[in-house]
C-alpha cells in the first residue's frame, strides 16, 4: 500500500503514528488520521488508577473506520506489565491483563502487537537468566493466542541481545525503536544490520537536547533518518510499518514535513 500523502510515495513501508495526536479520545484521533497515515498505533493503558480500553462498540467503530480508509492498527499492549517477573503471581497477573486486551482488540486483526519485556535486571547475571526464562514463558503463552510473527518485541533501554534468544526461539518479530536506541547511546547502524530484517514495526521519534524523547523528527539526525530509509529499501522482504511515535499534532505535522523534505 502506498502512503496516502502523495509527497511520501517513495516511503518504503507503511506510515503510522499514535492514537494520541489530538488531545482527545481514540475515536476522534482515528477519524483525524484515517486519510493521513496507513496505520495507527493504539496506545492502551489498564491499571487500578486509569484505563483507556475501548468498549466493544468502540472496537466495532474502529473496524468500520479501517474498512472505509484502508487503515491498519498496531496495538501497544499495556506498559504496566511484568512478563519477566520472578514472582509468578505478578507475571500471571500481567499476562491476564495482556490477554484481556488481545481478546478485546482481536476483531481489528492488528498488523502487530507491540510487546515490552520490562524490568530487565542490568547488574545481576543470575537474575538476568531468571528474567529471560520468565519472559520466554510469557512469549510462549502469548503465541498460543496469535501468530507469533505478529508479536513485536520492542528495543528498550537494555542490550537487545538479552532478549533476542527468546524472541528468535519463539519466532516473534522485532519492534526496532530508533528513538530508544539514540536515547540510550546504542549504535543504530549495528542494530539495523542485526535486527532490521526481523523488524515488522519501527518506531521513530526525536530526542531533544534535554534528553526528552518522543518528540518530532526535527530532533532526529537527518543523516540517520536517510540511512534508515535507505536500509528499509534494501530490507524489503516483509511488509512493515514505520510509526511516528509522537503525541501531539504539532510534533506530527513537523515530522511529516521532515519526511517530505527528505523524500523529495
Amino acid at each position: 500500500m502506498k502512503a496516502k500523502n502523495h509527497q511520501l510515495q517513495n516511503l518504503p513501508c507503511r506510515l503510522g503514528t499514535t492514537s494520541y495526536i489530538l488531545p482527545a479520545d481514540i475515536l476522534p484521533n482515528l477519524r483525524f488520521l484515517a486519510d493521513r497515515v496507513d496505520d495507527v498505533e493504539l496506545v492502551l493503558f489498564e491499571s487500578d488508577e486509569y484505563s483507556n480500553l475501548p468498549s466493544p462498540s468502540d472496537v466495532a467503530e474502529m473496524a468500520k473506520i479501517a474498512e472505509g480508509s484502508g487503515l491498519t492498527y498496531t496495538v501497544h499492549l499495556p506498559l504496566d506489565a511484568w512478563p519477566g517477573s520472578i514472582d509468578e503471581a505478578v507475571r500471571k497477573h500481567s499476562m491476564e491483563k495482556w490477554f484481556r486486551v488481545m481478546d478485546l482488540m482481536a476483531p481489528l486483526n492488528p498488523f502487530a502487537w507491540i510487546v515490552h519485556l520490562n524490568d530487565a535486571p542490568f547488574n545481576d547475571a543470575g537474575a538476568l537468566a531468571g528474567w529471560q526464562d520468565q519472559c520466554a514463558g510469557s512469549l510462549e503463552e502469548l503465541a498460543l493466542g496469535t501468530n507469533p510473527f505478529l508479536l513485536c518485541v520492542e528495543t528498550l533501554g537494555y542490550d537487545y541481545h538479552w532478549a533476542w534468544p527468546m524472541v528468535d526461539e519463539k519466532k516473534c518479530s522485532v519492534c526496532l525503536d530508533i528513538g530508544h536506541l539514540v536515547l540510550n547511546g546504542y549504535d543504530v547502524a549495528a542494530y539495523c544490520d542485526t535486527w532490521l530484517k526481523h523488524a515488522r514495526v519501527l518506531h521513530v521519534h526525536g530526542v531533544d537536547p534535554f534528553g526528552r524523547d518522543h518528540v518530532d523528527l526535527g530532533h532526529l539526525d537527518g543523516d540517520l533518518l536517510r540511512y534508515l530509509l535507505m536500509k528499509l529499501k534494501t530490507e524489503n522482504q516483509i511488509s512493515r510499518v514505520m510509526t511516528l511515535e509522537i503525541f501531539s499534532r504539532e510534533d506530527f505535522e513537523k515530522s511529516m514535513t521532515v519526511l517530505e523534505r527528505i523524500l523529495r
